[in-house]
């Protein structure tokens, strides 16, 4: 193969993988939907992206061309359709990941939420430790400013993604699952599959599952060896013992771990769910057998995720936060975070749901989370890779929002809204486009602490 050509190339593991194909030499392309800040930086990169359906730029020697695609790329798209009739050597992005991996020694970070943090923070202390690894993330390091890191050793960190049952493309030797939650009920139908998958996947692990306690992951389910990990449960293998914040919203605690107490770890980003989050990747890193005060010391200068409890503006007056919450669950654990990062403050939360099903099949406990705010800014639901589904709307979590103050907005009309809002703690959620508001939210709290 001379060419590796992308179709979904803007999606978070897409580019990843297309960054990887750069950089071992061959010729790569791809389209997407839409421009985005990341295949911006594709481009940058010497990766050639176009925006239109145009079968008639797939590279025209199908015997020297791979192509890879997203399953969240439509069926009847025309140049995935000219691929597959033609003969085209194709793969999902799952199991390409899954060919590159093979042979290598691979740390796997899988669960319905936490996984990016994780892994990005596991791959963080391998490269700050000095020992080293590849790592395939879901998200942009802010350490590194890319999804993609590359060692001349044979460790691999990747995020082993549940939907569309990618992740079980992956044979790891060691894997931390963070949790086992009903999501992607549009792919698994009910949470018995989703349960199902994720036993499966601990099947295929070699060495040692590392799951989050209570999560239904036991070790009648793999012959690999079974430990644990929770924030703060004693009864677990791996735990924070008296986690505590400072008074910038950075938590300091000991590690009980199976070799003894690590004591005095401070975590360089910020909240408690990237405290939980770094116990999880202290527990890969101590299993793999790196030294203690190199993993305590990594995680001291970790940066954080792009996107995951990212501060964008932070005065006394006036504070920005945008997360990818788009789950219940990550919801809740990213506003409790805020509430202790910024406690007695007005926080106000704008929030696009994404897809359809998910909004049909957790409306009432996106309202529960979401009522945890002091004002909701709810916008209609991002569609992704779906079509309308008649009476799903965002009215289905607004009706049963109780926080003291909620409006309901077209992302149209958002920003002439905040335009004239009072403003305390403003933080975003979602998955969808959400993060195109970023840059110009940013610049509208700037001017007004000028």
């Amino acid at each position: 193969m001379k060419n590796v050509y992308f179709i979904g190339i803007g999606g978070i593991g897409m580019s990843a993988l297309a960054r990887y194909y750069k950089f071992k030499g061959y010729e790569v392309a791809g389209y997407d939907r839409t421009r985005s800040e990341l295949t911006a930086q594709l481009e940058r990169e010497g990766i050639s992206v176009h925006y239109e359906d145009r079968p008639d730029l797939i590279p025209a020697d199908k015997d020297d061309t791979l192509v890879v695609y997203t399953p969240a790329i439509p069926a009847d798209l025309g140049e995935l359709r000219k691929v597959m009739d033609e003969g085209y050597a194709v793969l999902k992005r799952s199991r390409t990941l899954g060919q590159i991996t093979q042979g290598q020694r691979c740390l796997a970070v899988a669960g319905t939420h936490g996984k990016t943090t994780t892994s990005t923070l596991t791959a963080h202390i391998f490269t700050e430790s000095g020992e080293g690894c590849s790592a395939f993330l879901g998200g942009i390091s802010r350490n590194y400013g890319t999804n993609l890191l590359m060692s001349r050793n044979e460790t691999v960190v990747v995020e082993a993604d549940e939907f569309d049952r990618s992740f079980l493309q992956l044979f790891p030797e060691i894997a931390v699952i963070t949790a086992v939650d009903p999501d992607h009920l549009d792919i698994y139908g009910d949470y018995a599959h989703v349960v199902e998958a994720f036993k499966a996947f601990a099947a295929q692990v070699s060495g040692t599952v590392i799951a989050k306690l209570r999560t239904p992951i036991g070790p009648e389910d793999t012959k690999a060896k079974v430990l644990s990990y929770h924030y703060t449960d004693p009864q677990a293998d791996f735990c924070a013992l008296n986690p505590h914040p400072d008074d910038c919203g950075y938590f300091h605690y000991d590690l009980k771990h199976p070799g003894g107490i690590l004591r005095g770890i401070r975590v360089g980003a910020p909240g408690w769910v990237n405290a939980e989050n770094s116990v999880a990747a202290a527990a890969i890193a101590l299993t793999y057998g790196l030294e203690p005060e190199k993993v305590k010391a990594a995680i001291g200068t970790f940066q954080g995720v792009k996107r995951r409890l990212e501060v964008h503006v932070n005065t006394p007056a006036l504070s920005y936060i945008d997360d990818y919450a788009h789950h219940p669950a990550e919801l809740s654990s990213a506003i409790t975070s805020m509430r202790e990062i910024f406690p007695g403050r007005k926080l106000t939360a704008i929030f696009q749901p994404h897809l359809y099903t998910r909004t049909r099949d957790f409306a009432p406990e996106f309202a529960q989370a979401l009522s945890a705010v002091d004002k909701l800014i709810l916008l209609d639901i991002y569609p992704a890779r779906e079509e309308p589904i008649p009476g799903v709307t965002s009215e289905m979590i607004f009706k049963d929002v109780t926080a003291p103050e909620k409006v309901l907005l077209k992302k149209e009309e958002l920003m002439d809204y905040l335009a004239d809002e009072p403003l305390d703690v403003l933080a975003s959620f979602g998955a969808g486009n959400i993060d195109r508001f970023i840059e110009p939210i940013t610049e509208l709290l700037n001017n007004r602490l000028k």
